[in-house]
């Protein structure tokens, strides 16, 4: 089945959708423990939330890299996440989309938000043709994300541990069993239009 270069994959009910972050222990299993970010998250500081569960292997090499050794699933509203595109500017410029480089520059400087579209990965961490999501978060809807959208945070690093194994051990079957139901996200195209590049 073809899948479109830039579409929205995840985990998401009626109300909300899952993204995902890596921490340090530190920061990650507080918050897993308490369902919200402790004192030491800085909201002053851009944070990048994914929605594809393997994208988020590839940035923390299996929940291995220092600083990322905890991966979070947070379940947020899909009224702030559709805010937070709404808000959004695309990380970089896009003859034709944009009217120039100049006018981009000041829409990026100034938005809550920021879009980067990514290559989705596979199992094996190998780029595919088509794009996934990744969503910065600065200022405005960084504050908005940690104390109002946060349904809940689950700490998944067990199974970002027990996907790694199997993909290992050759056993790519039942590691895509074990993988997160990611299906296209339904949005409204005006929401994505000045976010594909």
């Amino acid at each position: 089945m073809d899948v479109p270069l830039h579409q929205i994959r995840a985990r998401h009910t009626p109300e909300t959708i899952t993204v995902y972050q890596a921490y340090a222990p530190h920061i990650g299993l507080p918050a897993a423990r308490d369902g919200r970010f402790p004192e030491a998250w800085k909201r002053d500081r851009m944070t990048w939330i994914k929605p594809s569960f393997l994208w988020m292997m590839y940035r923390c090499g299996w929940a291995a890299k220092e600083g990322q050794e905890t991966v979070l699933a947070v379940e947020i509203s899909r009224e702030g996440f559709e805010w937070a595109l709404r808000h959004a500017c695309l990380s970089h410029y896009v003859r034709g989309l944009h009217d120039d480089r100049a006018s981009w520059q000041r829409t990026l400087k100034r938005a809550p938000a920021r879009v980067q579209w990514d290559p989705e990965r596979s199992l094996h961490l190998q780029p595919l043709p088509h794009r996934s999501l990744q969503l910065g978060l600065a200022g405005e809807s960084a504050h908005r994300y940690a104390d109002e959208w946060i349904r809940s945070i689950t700490d998944v690093t067990p199974l970002a541990h027990e996907v790694h194994a199997l993909v290992r051990a050759g056993d790519l079957v039942a590691a895509r069993d074990l993988l997160p139901d990611e299906t296209p996200y339904p949005i409204a195209d005006e929401l994505l239009a000045h976010l594909r590049a």
